[in-house]
């Protein structure tokens, strides 16, 4: 059986106080597995931002536990999950982030040097361009690169520290269908390379590229269902 990396049980996360909480997780429990391509859907307000930054050590739950590579890190102080997200975790969101004066190879070296890789980070950082199709785009700053080229950057960015795990916040959300085609069957490339992808999307399209689906509604896990059966 595949090597647990997420296992999340009766986790919730409540925003404000008194008449004026909000429950943005009520109750989540779910798995995710070692190699996994997992998308999570549902309306707007469902929880699936909130959930990603629960698992990504974004912000902590109000109740629940939390589980990463087999160890509780429900509590872990904020140094310590900045220093589990740089060595185990990848992540890409849908407005790039990229720093607009650096050239896309300085975008990715500057995510090497944060992560405190010594030594070669320009040929590393070329490696990882050359691997989501852009060495020949390396010197050029984001206002010169295509949404879609940008995204492959941000990918790029991500897997710097070579991360087991990659989550996605509506990747292809700021792309035409074509360059959200290519990030989706990037993510799908890394999950079956044995790393976890987690991703958050509102189109069934790319969700069908997934090998599960988690739907959520009002901050609850609605059901689990395959690609071909998304509702």
């Amino acid at each position: 059986m595949p090597k647990e990396v997420y296992e999340l049980s009766d986790v919730w996360k409540i925003y404000g106080a008194g008449s004026s909480a909000v429950a943005a997780l009520r109750g989540v429990s779910l798995r995710i597995y070692a190699g996994e391509f997992v998308a999570v859907m549902g309306p707007s307000g469902s929880g699936k931002t909130t959930l990603l930054m629960v698992l990504g050590l974004m912000t902590r739950p109000t109740r629940g536990t939390v589980s990463l590579l087999g160890s509780d890190v429900t509590r872990v102080r904020d140094a310590e999950a900045t220093r589990l997200r740089r060595g185990s975790i990848g992540l890409v969101f849908q407005t790039f982030n990229l720093v607009p004066w650096l050239t896309a190879v300085e975008n990715v070296e500057l995510a090497l040097a944060i992560g405190d890789h010594r030594g070669g980070r320009r040929r590393r950082a070329m490696e990882l361009l050359d691997q989501v199709g852009l060495r020949e785009r390396a010197h050029h700053r984001p206002g010169e690169l295509s949404g879609g080229e940008q995204q492959r950057v941000a990918i790029a960015r991500a897997l710097a520290n070579d991360p087991r795990i990659v989550l996605a916040d509506e990747p292809t959300g700021n792309l035409d269908s074509r360059s959200g085609e290519q990030v989706v069957r990037m993510l799908a490339d890394l999950a079956r390379q044995g790393r976890t992808v987690v991703m958050v999307t509102h189109d069934r399209e790319m969700a069908s590229r997934a090998d599960r689906v988690i739907l959520l509604k009002d901050g609850r896990v609605l059901r689990e269902v395959s690609p071909d059966a998304i509702p």
